[in-house]
């Protein structure tokens, strides 16, 4: 049990950069990207042949960063300037970036088994809180810069934002390439942490990153953006030891992993909406017990005004 937490909340460290990124198109931008499950592969693919090849992993790891920001860039462009539905504009760089990641890796996968990583050399549960609260902070710095507020106002209100002159397409382009590339660096570090790259291993990031966001916001809240960002981290790491003991339970195998996501997910999405309903309900109830008070100390008073 101690094993699986532990591997847990590493993999949660790991994996909060993706969420970070989903957070900017999901909720900041307001973009359904699927762009994820490509760029996720291409962090991943780019990392592992690039230290394969003697490179040193910093460089391979900036590199990945750089090839998941490319691949938001033509995402981006696909949208505002090829004027293409933003879904599928994320459907059609998921469908390609499969070939390209296949073209990186020159095979379905590639080892980096007793090869140096950023993380052969370290304890990722001491050093990767660190880190990830550092980006966090940069993060939280670069949205509350103006460049960093008007990517928040075209996600809020593109046309009030155009209106004071601000190119809503670069903004948008800016924030998908942040994004992916925060999911490429994530998928970078998985596959060092992991010792390979699979063309497969990005499928279904975009839930796993939803996820994250979701429960992040229904435990902990979004308040601000400080808040939000802290609870996306969490809400990555709150989702991996949920993953790790759902599959501590015997009749459920690994095979089960993407449908315990969906549940996962859909509890998240349903909390709220509870939530809700349970508060209108006390709420109701309250409001019954003062009406009938009221009414029972108007009673009172009527008969005591009768007897007078």
């Amino acid at each position: 049990m101690y094993d699986s937490i532990m591997g847990a909340l590493e993999s949660g460290l790991l994996y909060a950069f993706m969420a970070l990124g989903v957070y900017i198109t999901f909720r900041i931008l307001d973009f359904p990207d699927l762009t994820v499950d490509g760029s996720f592969t291409t962090g991943g693919a780019i990392a592992a042949v690039m230290i394969t090849q003697g490179y040193s992993p910093w460089l391979a790891t900036f590199c990945a960063m750089a090839g998941g920001m490319a691949a938001g860039m033509c995402t981006g462009l696909l949208h505002t300037k090829g004027k293409i539905n933003g879904l599928l504009s994320g459907i059609l760089m998921m469908i390609a970036l499969y070939s390209i990641n296949l073209r990186i890796l020159d095979k379905p996968n590639v080892s980096i088994m007793g090869e140096d990583t950023l993380l052969s050399s370290i304890n990722p549960l001491l050093v990767m809180p660190f880190i990830v609260v550092a980006v966090k902070l940069l993060m939280d710095l670069f949205l509350r810069t103006d460049l960093g507020l008007a990517l928040r106002a075209t996600g809020d209100n593109s046309r009030m934002i155009r209106s004071f002159g601000v190119n809503t397409d670069t903004t948008t382009i800016l924030g998908i390439s942040l994004s992916n590339g925060l999911v490429a660096l994530s998928g970078a570090l998985i596959a060092q942490s992991s010792s390979f790259a699979d063309s497969t291993m990005g499928i279904g990031m975009i839930v796993i990153g939803l996820a994250s966001v979701i429960i992040g916001e229904a435990i902990f809240g979004a308040r601000n953006v400080f808040r939000a960002t802290l609870a996306v981290v969490l809400g990555s790491i709150v989702y991996r030891i949920v993953v790790a003991l759902a599959l501590r339970v015997p009749w459920l195998k690994a095979s089960d992993l993407k449908l315990i996501t969906a549940v996962i997910v859909i509890i998240a999405l349903l909390f709220p909406s509870l939530q809700r309903y349970m508060k209108q309900k006390r709420t109701a109830r309250r409001r019954s017990a003062e009406l009938a008070a009221l009414a029972l100390r108007s009673k009172k008073g009527g008969t005591a005004d009768a007897k007078a």
